[in-house]
């Protein structure tokens, strides 16, 4: 579920993410938009990818994002910037997500990871043009990972507060358990375990 997202200028009614430099991509506003997806883009992972079945296409050349990176309308990297400057449709395509996400948490953790970076002031690393091969962080590799940076996130913590957080964390675990009862976490077959759970649900 790759979600494609920019802000209007309530004032004017204009793209607040065109840049009015011929140099930059994306404007200032923009690029501090973006250094806050990647910034909290381990600990939204528990909200973009929910299930134990979604980590399963975190893998390189599969036209999937595997690290925390972005780039120029690259289809691998975890953030693409689409546009150029002066281009009123320029906008990001976080493309972590995945169709099963509550879509209103999948929206708020966006929202706050965003807010974060313009709060805090934060840059964007160097666009990634071999996004299986440029070094950075790498995703969670399951959902147990993604939890924990959920429990160490000041940016969630503070948005949605202690008690979602911890309340959140705590029924995901519990689905994590009920898995692990039947296979090991990191396995990358899909199991009847999976079909069994997420099927009916979603």
């Amino acid at each position: 579920w790759h979600l494609h997202q920019s802000l209007i200028d309530a004032k004017t009614g204009a793209n607040a993410f065109v840049s009015n430099d011929p140099s930059e991509l994306l404007s200032p506003l923009g690029r501090a938009w973006l250094a806050g997806l990647l910034a909290n883009a381990k600990a939204a992972a528990a909200f973009t990818t929910p299930t134990i079945n979604g980590y399963k296409r975190y893998r390189a050349y599969a036209l999937a994002p595997d690290r925390v990176i972005w780039g120029r309308d690259n289809r691998g990297v975890m953030v693409r910037a689409i546009g150029w400057p002066g281009d009123p449709s320029t906008h990001l395509e976080n493309r972590i997500g995945e169709p099963a996400a509550n879509p209103y948490l999948y929206l708020a953790s966006q929202v706050a990871s965003g807010l974060d970076g313009v709060a805090r002031g934060l840059t964007p690393p160097p666009s990634a043009d071999t996004p299986y091969e440029t070094e950075a962080e790498r995703m969670p590799k399951n959902l147990s990972e993604a939890l924990e940076d959920l429990h160490l996130s000041r940016c969630f913590r503070g948005e949605l507060g202690d008690f979602f957080v911890d309340y959140y964390s705590r029924i995901k675990n519990a689905e994590i358990a009920r898995f692990r009862a039947e296979q090991p976490l990191d396995s990358m077959e899909v199991s009847y375990w999976e079909q069994k759970e997420y099927f009916d649900l979603f």
